[in-house]
């Protein structure tokens, strides 16, 4: 409800149903205008009792409006921001003269005399600042995070040319695992395709805020001016708070008999049963984690526990010059097992990673129930002193990337083409063929594994979830993947699907054909984003200009086909996950078994990327278990 949210200064609840931040009625002037809208209830953000400290997540979409006929470029920005309320610098409302402390580069946050000094203030900010001012503010458009100052510790170039509609979608997450906050954006900068951005900063909030805090939004104008507009908003945390219980004890003068017999019935009772416990919990404790771990996985067939000696000496000790790479959860080494006389892969996942630990049981249990030619075979696993081991069977060529962009070796068009069907052949094992539907969550080059003929193999399944086929799409706790793959409804609701796998074969797809990264950053303008750059190709006409130039010259180069690949490519990619294909329907248009499809000659603009003037702020949080939800607007 509107009414659980607080208008501070110019803010106000606009008749479209949206959170105006600074003010823009046609009456009144828009010049150093500062507006806040804020949740009256306070977030828990950490426990001084256990030192615990929340996760959260929240998005919101939003719409900057510019006027082209104004004098001067368009400004300031606005924040999202946490704070206590009583950090937070007074500001004027109704009809008066006096301009805001915190207007113009304050951004309706910080006043402006302690805006730099981090000692006197408590806010923790991520700003989209459309105006450069003098001073220490970048000289370009920046999305930034601020720690206690209005100078972000943290900021990346904002591409918007200050004379068109903004239109965008944020989400901004923190772990407090790894004391990570992440910001990401997509955005719509008037006519142009939608360009994406992401920054991250590690930060202990316990050292820079309260324990509770408010969280909201904040907006500024001076000379140039913007409206700035909040479309929608949804927050989620989870605290959990261990409740203290008090025991009372009554002296009573003339105890009743019944009762003291009782007591000590009840307490002989009560002794045996806490007894039982303790024996209980310590024979567990005694089996875990690893005993535990034991019995689930022994119930699988296929791979077979290592004792932690034999991989030591597999991999000489986890010799330096036998690592193969490092994934985003530990290292990875060459080794043999002179038994078996077989070459394997050992995953060594970083000690203490309880994402790890997540990973490690996922790729294991699902991985290991699995068989298909295009998946890499998981030959064994090990989880002694403090150490979990994945074993693999040893890819000779090791992964796609390397040869696409490492220049490891060349790969012909026959075989890039070969590559790209065996990818196609997994996906569909894994999201109709299997018992279950397998959403693997992590498709991208350097998770394709090519053996001694490089053929095809999907490999790291520890992002993997498990759904029923007629099952939709499964929220997730933490957002997993990797930047440039992950399909844009997934990045704003979190939600894995097997059309999000889809759009990161296609992502994959572009790679093989275009023999480049999904992102570039110094590509050159419109070039950055792969995706957007082959599609306003392929609606000029000029497929061909995509094309990896290294191939025409490879063997079995067929232009036809390859383009055919990039089609299919887009096809998956896009932006509205309704209109994306089955991986059994690219099957049938890669082998030339069904006509390619019609492709809009522009890419549109994701749906939620420009969401409509109703819209709907959820506040959700989760204490000790249980959790809540409420409608804001």
């Amino acid at each position: 409800m509107a009414d659980e949210l607080e208008f501070q200064g110019d803010a106000y609840h606009s008749p479209s149903n949206t959170l105006a931040l600074t003010i823009g009625e046609v009456d009144k002037p828009f010049n150093f205008s500062a507006g806040r809208v804020i949740y009256k209830k306070p977030i828990h953000l950490w426990d001084n009792a256990t030192n615990n400290l929340t996760d959260f997540i929240t998005h919101f979409s939003f719409s900057l409006f510019i006027d082209k006929n104004a004098k001067y470029m368009p400004g300031d920005g606005f924040t999202f921001f946490l704070a206590p309320n009583s950090f937070l610098p007074p500001l004027p409302t109704g009809n008066t003269n006096v301009i805001p402390s915190s207007s113009g580069q304050f951004l309706g946050l910080f006043d402006n005399k302690t805006a730099t000094n981090e000692g006197e203030n408590q806010a923790v900010a991520v700003e989209f600042d459309t105006y450069s001012n003098d001073g220490e503010d970048p000289s370009y458009r920046h999305v930034g995070i601020d720690v206690n100052a209005i100078i972000s510790v943290k900021e990346v170039q904002w591409d918007i040319d200050g004379t068109n509609e903004v239109k965008g979608d944020a989400q901004v997450s923190y772990n407090s695992r790894t004391k990570d906050l992440n910001v990401f954006l997509i955005y719509v900068d008037g006519e142009k395709g939608s360009e994406t951005l992401s920054l991250s900063y590690r930060v202990d909030l316990r050292n820079k805020l309260p324990e509770c805090v408010n969280i909201g939004f904040s907006a500024s104008t001076g000379w140039s001016y913007e409206l700035h507009s909040i479309l929608s908003w949804n927050f989620s945390s989870s605290l959990e708070i261990r409740n203290s219980s008090s025991l009372v004890i009554s002296n009573n003068s003339k105890p009743n008999k019944g009762l003291v017999v009782g007591l000590v019935i009840g307490t002989s009772a009560l002794i045996g049963c806490l007894v039982m416990i303790l024996l209980v919990l310590k024979k567990k404790r005694n089996r875990s984690p690893d005993a535990s771990m034991d019995e689930d996985f022994e119930r699988e067939t296929g791979p077979k526990k290592f004792s932690y000696g034999e991989l030591v000496r597999a991999t000489n000790n986890f010799n330096a010059e036998m690592k193969l790479g490092e994934g985003g959860f530990g290292g990875v080494y060459r080794g043999f097992l002179s038994d078996r006389k077989l070459d394997i892969a050992v995953k060594r996942i970083s000690e203490g990673s309880k994402q790890g630990i997540k990973e490690y049981k996922a790729e294991v249990k699902i991985i290991s129930q699995l068989r298909h030619r295009n998946l890499v075979k998981l030959v064994g696993w090990c989880h002694e002193k403090r150490e979990l081991l994945l074993v693999y069977e040893f890819m000779p060529n090791g992964s796609l990337d390397s040869h696409l962009f490492k220049g490891k070796t060349l790969l012909t068009w026959k075989v890039r083409y070969n590559i790209a069907l065996g990818l196609v052949s997994a996906l569909l094992y894994l999201h109709e063929e299997w018992e279950q539907c397998v959403v693997h969550r992590d498709i991208k080059s350097s998770n394709v594994m090519l053996d001694s003929s490089f053929k095809t193999k999907l490999g790291d399944f520890g992002l993997a979830k498990l759904v029923e086929h007629e099952q939709g799409a499964e929220t997730t706790e933490v957002l997993a993947g990797t930047k440039g793959y992950m399909a844009p409804e997934y990045t704003v609701n979190g939600k894995a699907s097997k059309e999000s796998d889809v759009y990161s074969f296609g992502v994959v797809a572009l790679e093989i054909a275009c023999g480049r990264r999904p992102v570039e950053p110094s590509a050159g303008q419109g070039r950055v984003i792969l995706v957007d750059w082959v599609w306003e190709l392929y609606g000029k006409g000029m497929l061909r200009e995509a094309i990896d130039p290294r191939l025409t010259s490879t063997e079995g180069f067929d232009e036809k086909q390859v383009e055919h690949l990039m089609v299919v490519g887009l096809w998956c990619a896009h932006p509205d996950y309704n209109r994306r294909p089955s991986m059994r329907e690219v099957m049938h248009v890669l082998r030339f078994e069904a006509q390619l499809p019609v492709i809009p000659s522009k890419m549109s603009v994701p749906t939620f990327a420009l969401p409509p003037d109703a819209s709907v702020l959820e506040i959700s949080s989760s204490v000790a278990g249980s959790s809540s939800k409420s409608t804001m607007f």
